[in-house]
């Protein structure tokens, strides 16, 4: 006997994500600290700490965070920083 679930006419609850991202800085001609390319988005908090400390020392500054996340609802959380070395903007 199979069971028929029934539906409450709600669309499915996502679950938040996690981002997890790392993002190095340069500095410009002008000194002015910048991104030295698109933020990576990383499989796991270790591979995200593992990948700024290589970056470290060859960059001005590099930032590991995480933040919860519902991207197709475009929700977002607070940021939790995971590694930082370096100059690094203040971030949002």
């Amino acid at each position: 006997m199979r069971l028929q679930q029934q539906s409450s006419g709600q669309p499915p609850v996502q679950k938040p994500t996690t981002l997890i991202v790392v993002l190095a800085f340069e500095r410009g001609e002008d000194g002015e600290l910048r991104p030295a390319f698109e933020a990576q988005q990383m499989p796991s908090e270790h591979a995200a700490i593992q990948r700024a400390k290589l970056m470290s020392r060859g960059y001005a500054g590099v930032i590991a965070w995480k933040r919860p996340a519902r991207p197709d609802e475009g929700e977002f959380g607070d940021s939790e920083v995971l590694f930082q070395a370096g100059d690094v903007p203040e971030m949002e």
